[in-house]
């Protein structure tokens, strides 16, 4: 994990119990909320789709803390991501050029480095500690799995810390990090290797808050259930930027 900023964990009975009992809320959230879908129907986003407390648990189901490498933490609600055959299509409003990225390099991205304001600036919004993905259901390995670009978060890590060197940490959230986020970027595609991350149920994906990751493209004859595949995903939130960028390579 410290090298390549993520790891696979399980199979894990307890795991695959939490799974169970999610897999009907989520698909009762999704069914509820038809405006959630994006890229022509093949995605839906699901933030906050899940019923869980801030334990976790559902369902009178314990989260799977005993099989996961991690401290406890208050979780927010999970957000459960559904990929179907066909992705991806243009989300409506997308450019060629932001389409292409999204077939050619799986949309890649930093978790919490958003685009704000009209001109799109890169600024660190959401700190998160680790991004934890859940699978809820079985599918196959081409459906639409994640992707990670191994020991990407080293390289990005050294590059924001460079950025923000000089700059008071009170006022880091407020940096345009566009131009050294992009040449990063690119440092990673041409010296990380990206690897594809499916998983079953009773397994869990773990990466490092600063991995870039993305979504495959559906391939062609993808086994997956009539809803698609599921993954539920949780990104518990740092106090600061500063936490954000600490300690590089730590294990979550």
């Amino acid at each position: 994990m410290v090298t390549r900023g993520w790891q696979r964990i399980g199979p894990d009975a307890r795991i695959a119990a939490w799974a169970a009992a999610a897999r009907p809320l989520a698909m009762a959230r999704i069914a509820a909320a038809p405006d959630g879908w994006r890229c022509g129907g093949t995605w839906h986003v699901g933030l906050e789709a899940l019923t869980n407390g801030p334990d976790g648990a559902l369902s009178g189901v314990a989260f799977p803390w005993d099989a996961l490498p991690l401290a406890r933490v208050p979780l927010e609600q999970g957000q459960v991501s559904v990929i179907r055959p066909g992705y991806p299509q243009p989300w409506e409003g997308e450019g060629d050029a932001a389409f292409a990225f999204r077939q050619k390099r799986d949309a890649a991205h930093l978790d919490g480095l958003l685009a704000v304001g009209p001109h799109k600036q890169r600024m660190v919004k959401e700190p998160h500690a680790w991004i934890l993905g859940i699978a809820l259901n079985d599918h196959g390995p081409d459906a639409s799995p994640l992707t990670v670009w191994e020991g990407s978060h080293l390289v990005l890590g050294a590059a924001l810390r460079r950025a923000l060197a000089g700059i008071p940490k009170a006022e880091w959230a407020e940096a345009d990090l566009t131009a050294i986020y992009r040449a990063a970027r690119k440092q990673v595609f041409d010296s990380c290797a990206r690897v594809t991350v499916p998983l079953r149920v009773g397994e869990a994906s773990l990466l490092h808050r600063l991995t870039l990751h993305g979504m495959a493209p559906w391939a062609e004859g993808a086994a997956a259930p009539p809803e698609g595949r599921m993954i539920a995903y949780f990104r518990p939130m740092l106090p600061s930027v500063a936490a954000w960028l600490d300690n590089p390579a730590d294990q979550i």
